[in-house]
């Protein structure tokens, strides 16, 4: 993928963010402040689909590339409908600096059988409750820190908050949030990990035998 194609891409998506406008700013580290913000991206049970690249421009706005990227489980506990409960275990490689403000990720779909590529933009509503203290009583992790993503059949994208204990996580609608598929990609063309196609494998062909597409309301 060139470089330049993909920072004139950023800059029309983006507005106002411009790559390399310094280096994030880290606050003050405070009890109830973290030093670091995760997104972890998940899928309903025997539904899969893999996250094979993604941007973040951070609120510092701050152009974060992830090439590698933590896996992307499926919940055995969420069936036919989302949930507010259940989470996608942290891991190592999707981290960042500041709360991020743009989202933008390539995505296998194999349960669908194509590419897709999601665009999400979080108010200033969402970035804020990511950086203050929940008001809760956890001394662990007072702060929404990680943003969690569920993905699901029909291309269909939903987005969570979680961070504060065993508390339920906080759904969120972002402020714009479109998913492109086929001749409509731009950034996503021909990024995928199934360049031969795709071949349901596992749990998923007795899971969905018998079951009608989509397999649940992922509104």
């Amino acid at each position: 993928m060139e470089i330049m194609r993909l920072a004139g891409l950023l800059s029309v998506l983006t507005l106002t963010a411009c790559q390399g406008a310094g280096q994030p700013n880290v606050a003050a580290v405070k009890n109830d402040v973290p030093t670091e913000w995760r997104f972890n991206f998940f899928t309903p049970k025997a539904l899969p689909a893999l996250v094979t690249f993604a941007i973040v421009i951070d609120t510092d706005e701050w152009i974060s590339r992830f090439i590698t990227l933590d896996s992307t489980p499926d919940l055995d506990n969420v069936i036919g409908a989302w949930n507010d409960s259940d989470r996608a275990p942290s891991g190592h490689w999707n981290r960042i600096k500041s709360p991020p403000k743009y989202l933008f990720f390539c995505w296998d779909s194999i349960i669908d059988k194509k590419v897709y590529e999601t665009r999400v933009t979080f108010s200033n509503a969402v970035v804020d409750k990511m950086r203050r203290p929940s008001g809760k009583n956890d001394p662990y992790n007072n702060t929404y820190n990680t943003m969690q993503i569920g993905l699901a059949p029909e291309g269909k994208v939903a987005v969570w908050l979680r961070g504060v204990g065993v508390e339920p996580n906080y759904r969120v609608t972002p402020s714009v949030i479109t998913t492109l598929s086929g001749d409509k990609l731009e950034l996503c063309k021909g990024v995928t990990k199934h360049p031969n196609g795709y071949k349901y494998y596992g749990e998923t062909p007795d899971f969905i035998k018998g079951k009608k597409y989509p397999y649940g309301n992922w509104n």
